[in-house]
């Protein structure tokens, strides 16, 4: 029977065998020296490393309308629910319209008496303009005293005053009517926002018809879903780090496989009292409106990037008398040789490599307890690979 191994497994047996009962490979030792030690190799690489923070967050809508009736009344209709698309300008309530047309007749009828006043003062003032005229006349010839003169002048005076009056009457009138037009139009409750998005989605519904309602009572929460708002706090060690403009990748349980990209559009300037943290606003777009408020989402942020940076796998790093390093493949590739390193940024499983020798070629990584600076060693990656390594 032949059983198959990996070189993981391998190196992990022999170094098992070698550390508790002395072993070495079939043909023995001579001389109590070591048999090449088998190892894992990779090599060390050039180029580019991000520094990258993950934040927990939700996404928000970026901008939410509630619809509420200017006026108070019976809720006669709601024409929209929750899920529907609404358009900028359209109804989505009615109120009860009885009473306000009401006002409305009332207001136009107190508009025509007003005019009917004014006729009247009109057709006075000319008959006190003609009466004037004659009472002039009259005087003119001494047959009018000055006494019926100056009762014709104040009568004229009075008449014109009248005119006057009632013009104002027709003034306050006509604005009565209007009022009365554009408070009957508040019976329709219209979507209307403020800034240019031709529709947006209703995301809640507070109230049912028949109820009634006063003004500004909310009926529906209408919310913009493209692009979102993605919310999330951070701490005084990581503010420094961001700024707007940053790129983000945001992921979320909804759709574990995929990522969505965002930027970072506002960072609070102050930290709350309470919490320590400040608040980051990113935009989110969401075209397909797949993503939806409320949800958490994961925020990866590039903090750092370094290019030409000289890069290991992180399983390569060890630590030996305190101090961090790599085993390197020596030049004739049978020996390894120990070099103490300083690390920066990490990237998944791939460390920058800051201090220490420069690095060249490929270090060890499994096999690292079978090894001292300057140990023999048989690199296993290359052949287990091939062959897939069997063994009686």
């Amino acid at each position: 029977m032949r059983t198959h191994l990996s070189p993981a497994a391998f190196i992990l047996i022999t170094g098992i065998c070698a550390g508790l009962f002395g072993c070495s490979n079939e043909s023995g030792t001579e001389g109590g020296i070591r048999p090449p030690a088998p190892v894992e190799t990779a090599p060390v690489e050039t180029g580019s490393i991000r520094a990258v923070r993950t934040f927990g967050g939700a996404l928000e809508p970026r901008a939410a309308f509630m619809v509420s009736p200017k006026i108070g009344g019976r809720l006669e209709e709601v024409l929209v629910d929750i899920g529907d698309s609404v358009d900028r300008g359209a109804v989505a309530a009615r109120l009860d319209d009885d009473e306000y047309r009401q006002d409305l007749v009332q207001a136009e009828a107190e508009l025509l008496v007003a005019r009917a006043n004014l006729a009247e003062a009109e057709s006075a003032l000319e008959i006190a303009q003609r009466a004037m005229e004659r009472t002039r006349t009259l005087s003119t010839r001494g047959v009018a005293s000055d006494a019926e003169l100056d009762a014709a002048r104040s009568e004229l005076l009075a008449r014109e005053a009248g005119v006057e009056v009632q013009k104002a009457q027709i003034t306050r009138a006509e604005a009565a009517v209007e009022a009365a037009r554009i408070r009957l139009g508040y019976t329709e409750v219209v979507a209307q926002w403020a800034d240019d998005d031709p529709s947006r989605v209703v995301a809640e519904r507070f109230i049912d018809e028949g109820q009634t309602v006063g003004a500004n009572t909310p009926l529906l929460e209408i919310v913009d879903l493209d692009p979102l708002l993605g919310v999330f706090y951070v701490t005084e060690k990581d503010y420094a780090n961001l700024q707007a403009g940053q790129q983000v990748q945001v992921f979320t349980d909804a759709y574990p496989d995929e990522t969505f990209s965002g930027r970072i559009e506002r960072i609070a300037p102050v930290f709350h009292q309470n919490s320590r943290q400040a608040r980051v606003e990113i935009i989110v777009p969401n075209s397909d409106l797949r993503l939806k408020p409320g949800m958490f989402i994961r925020a990866d942020v590039e903090v750092r990037r370094v290019d030409n940076a000289v890069i290991v796998p992180a399983e390569s790093i060890v630590t030996r008398s305190d101090s961090q390093g790599v085993f390197m493949v020596a030049p004739d590739g049978t020996h390894a040789m120990w070099r103490t390193i300083e690390t920066g940024i990490r990237e998944g499983e791939r460390v920058q490599v800051i201090g220490g020798t420069d690095l060249d070629g490929r270090v060890i990584t499994l096999g690292q307890q079978l090894i001292e600076d300057g140990s023999a060693i048989n690199v296993v990656d290359n052949e287990w690979a091939e062959s897939a390594g069997e063994t009686p």
